[in-house]
C-alpha cells in the first residue's frame, strides 16, 4: 500500500468504528478543558475525571481559582500526580488569564503556550476541542500508531505531528486525532497487544513491526 492508500484505509475504518467520537476529558468550557488537559499529563483520563469535579466544585473559573492558595489546589489534585508543578501552573495561568485576557482562554495556540505549565500538546488539544481550530495533538497512542502504520519514523512527537498534518486532510484533524487515540487504547495498546484484533495494523502495518510481533509471539 502507498501512504495515500493507507491514509484512506485508516480514515474509513476509524469512521466505521467511531462514528460518534467521545471527548476523553470531562469539561464544560475552554477554561475547564484547559485545566483538565493540564492535569492529564502523565496521568489517566479516568483519574482526571474523578479529580476535576472536586476542583471545579471549588473553582471552575480563573476568578475563583486564584481565591484558592497553591497549597489548596495541590491538595485537591494530588491523585493525578505531579501536583506541586501542576498546582503552581493552574494558579499562575489563572492569574494571567485574568490580568491579560479578562478571564477568557485565548484561541491562539502561541498565546496558550505562553501560559505556565501549558505545552504544545495541551495548547493543541484546547484549540482543537474548545474552539474547533484544526490541530493534531500527538499523544503516546498517536505516536505509537503512526510508527506502527509506517506513516512516521517514530523518532519524536514533533516529527510525528508534522507527518500527521502532512498526510491527513486538515478538515479531519480534530476528529482523527481523537479517533486514533481511542483506537490505540482499544485495539493497539503498547502492552497486551493482540494483532488479530488490531485490524488496521494487521492490514497496513510496517513490516518490521509485524515481523517483531510474530517473533515475540513465537518466543513466548
Amino acid at each position: 500500500m502507498t501512504k495515500s492508500e493507507k491514509v484512506s484505509f485508516i480514515i474509513k475504518k476509524l469512521d466505521v468504528l467511531y462514528p460518534v467520537i467521545p471527548v476523553p476529558l470531562n469539561h464544560k468550557d475552554p477554561y475547564t478543558l484547559l485545566i483538565a488537559v493540564l492535569l492529564s499529563a502523565q496521568s489517566t483520563d479516568v483519574r482526571v475525571n474523578k479529580t476535576t469535579p472536586l476542583l471545579f466544585e471549588r473553582a471552575d473559573n480563573p476568578f475563583d481559582m486564584i481565591k484558592l492558595s497553591v497549597e489548596e489546589i495541590r491538595e485537591i489534585i494530588k491523585p493525578v500526580g505531579l501536583s506541586p508543578m501542576k498546582s503552581k501552573g493552574i494558579y499562575g495561568l489563572s492569574k494571567i488569564l485574568i490580568e491579560k485576557y479578562d478571564g477568557k482562554v485565548p484561541r491562539d495556540i502561541d498565546l496558550l503556550e505562553e501560559l505556565p505549565a501549558v505545552g504544545h500538546k495541551t495548547a493543541s488539544v484546547v484549540v482543537s476541542q474548545a474552539f474547533g481550530i484544526p490541530a493534531f495533538p500527538v499523544d503516546t497512542h498517536i505516536h505509537r500508531l503512526m510508527y506502527r502504520w509506517g506513516l512516521s519514523t517514530g523518532k519524536n512527537v514533533v516529527q510525528t505531528e508534522k507527518d500527521a498534518k502532512r498526510l491527513f486532510p486538515l478538515e479531519l484533524w480534530n476528529d482523527l486525532h481523537l479517533q486514533i487515540i481511542w483506537y490505540g487504547r482499544e485495539y493497539s495498546p503498547a502492552r497486551g497487544w493482540d494483532l488479530d484484533k488490531d485490524i488496521i495494523t494487521k492490514t497496513i502495518g510496517r513490516k518490521k513491526v509485524l515481523n517483531n510481533y510474530y517473533k515475540t509471539k513465537k518466543a513466548r
